[in-house]
């Protein structure tokens, strides 16, 4: 009883790992776990594979299982793949994201830096005849934080009455994995790359932090919350997903 015990408090393992599928070698997250679990799961999002099973389950089992559903993994990684943006080059003449819609980068040689003006469905950016990509690429992320900011704390001044909430703070995060978050104490953070996106999702994940101001959960409660400001939040989410590299 004491060993049974022991194996369920024990801390979970992760580890990274490599595996040929299908005739591809595969990387994934293995994550071990004592705490009742009893099968091998897999999932795939946006970071790649991940393998849940139990502490104790054998290499063998767990081979076998990678196997099986080898083409299935596969396929899978690749359709994430494929829902990844390109990376963009920062040059004159290349199409960037802004709320939704294409800018042309124009980027403009120039004796002094300047920051960047947009100008109808153009953003141009001054810089020495020196500068080179990671220059342009630095100035246009400060223009979007920028952007970001002002935008962000319109709607948040928009959504909060309606929700009948006061956030402490708003502010700018760069996480990797989140769209927002919110804390106990009222701190409501925002993805500045969240302003690439189309404003209705933007506003989704605004008003999905603010609600979290009056139900720090996931549940029934929370999403009437949501629902007051946002009747059609589940198609918005579902956009937002199918989007999404990196809500709260």
């Amino acid at each position: 009883m004491f060993k049974s015990m022991q194996r369920l408090l024990e801390p979970p393992t992760i580890e990274q790992c490599r595996i040929e599928l299908a005739g591809k070698a595969v990387d994934y997250t293995l994550k071990r776990s004592g705490k009742r679990r009893r099968s091998i799961g897999l999932s795939i999002d946006e970071r790649g594979l991940t393998v849940s099973m139990p502490l104790r389950g054998s290499e063998k089992w767990l081979h076998s299982v990678l196997q099986q559903k080898a083409q299935w993994i596969v396929d899978k990684l690749a359709e994430w793949e494929a829902r990844k943006p390109a990376t963009p080059l920062w040059v004159d003449g290349q199409f960037i994201k802004f709320m939704g819609e294409p800018l042309t980068l124009r980027v403009v040689p120039s004796l002094f830096d300047a920051p960047p003006l947009l100008r109808g469905r153009q953003l141009f950016v001054h810089v020495t005849d020196a500068a080179g990509q990671q220059v342009v690429e630095q100035a246009v992320a400060r223009w979007y934080q920028r952007e970001a900011e002002l935008l962000f704390r319109q709607r948040v001044a928009y959504y909060a009455p309606l929700l009948n909430v006061t956030p402490s703070v708003v502010a700018l995060s760069a996480a990797r994995t989140q769209w927002g978050s919110c804390t106990a104490r009222g701190t409501v953070r925002l993805n500045w790359h969240l302003i690439k996106l189309p404003l209705r999702l933007i506003d989704y994940v605004v008003v999905h932090e603010l609600a979290h101001l009056v139900e720090m959960n996931h549940s029934p409660a929370f999403w009437q919350v949501v629902a007051r400001a946002c009747p059609d939040y589940q198609r918005r989410r579902n956009e937002l997903r199918r989007r999404e590299t990196v809500t709260g």
